[in-house]
């Protein structure tokens, strides 16, 4: 691992524009050099980095492309439209009112297995992992509850 990060400094380094040698070493780890007599002396061969890397300024933004909608883009009118969004409205609120019994129903499990206590159960990490998929299924239900709250709220 040190001789990755030296071998990182090593071609990160402006001050070292010469070649880079990787060692094998006997025990199988490598070793990075920038010593020509070292590199010779331990048979190492030399890496072909390329040029240095350059860092140039930040991007320029793309201009926001000004190109109006195809003439063929499909619209539909105003009474089509409103019955869509009825539709989809009509649907987010049964599925609200879905979600919100399936929460009623996971808060009365929960109290159900809250109330009970096992006799295997001395420690009370064991009660606290038998609850945890009750919990786990309330805070799923509460938060399609509020999802579905902050999607109807922004429906027309």
């Amino acid at each position: 691992m040190r001789s990755l990060i030296l071998a990182g400094l090593l071609m990160l380094s402006s001050a070292v524009r010469g070649e880079i040698y990787e060692c094998i070493e006997p025990s199988g780890s490598k070793l990075f050099t920038s010593d020509p007599k070292e590199a010779k002396a331990k048979g190492c061969k030399a890496m072909n980095l390329g040029p240095p890397n350059t860092v140039s300024g930040p991007a320029k933004p793309q201009a926001k492309s000004t190109t109006p909608a195809p003439k063929d883009f499909p619209k539909v009118d105003k009474d089509t439209q409103k019955q869509r969004d009825s539709d989809r409205r009509k649907l987010l609120e049964q599925e609200l009112a879905s979600e919100e019994k399936l929460l009623a129903q996971a808060k009365k499990e929960l109290a159900e297995q809250e109330s009970i206590r096992l006799g295997s159960e001395f420690n009370y990490q064991r009660v606290l992992n038998r609850l945890e998929p009750y919990k786990k299924k309330v805070a799923l239900h509460e938060n399609n509850v509020t999802n579905l709250k902050r999607e109807l709220a922004g429906t027309r």
